[in-house]
């Protein structure tokens, strides 16, 4: 199942605190960069996020769920409603994050 575009711009406004949010569609889905790095993505109408050390740390409860078949499991943002909940899960992740690789 593909995701919205209406929950993406949920998203994505929940995310405007942020400066250098951006997104990428992929196959039905939308993959989400934070200032260039890749925080996770939409899949099925979900917020998911890579589980970093301090993003596990913010959401110790978080559901692991697989974005689609054959990869690796992601964190369940379920407080999507909390704007500075999500700034300062993804400025806390931002660090740990791999550079994104240059084509």
């Amino acid at each position: 199942m593909a995701s919205s575009k209406e929950y993406l711009d949920f998203i994505l406004e929940q995310l405007s605190e942020l400066d250098d949010v951006s997104y990428r569609a992929m196959m039905g889905e939308y993959i989400i960069y934070y200032r260039g790095k890749v925080v996770g993505g939409i899949y099925d109408d979900r917020f998911l996020v890579k589980p970093t050390k301090f993003a596990v740390a913010m959401m110790p409860n978080a559901e692991m769920e697989l974005p689609y078949d054959g990869t690796k499991k992601m964190l369940l943002v379920d407080d999507v409603d909390n704007k500075e909940f999500l700034r300062k899960l993804l400025e806390a992740m931002y660090e740990e994050l791999p550079a994104t690789k240059k084509k």
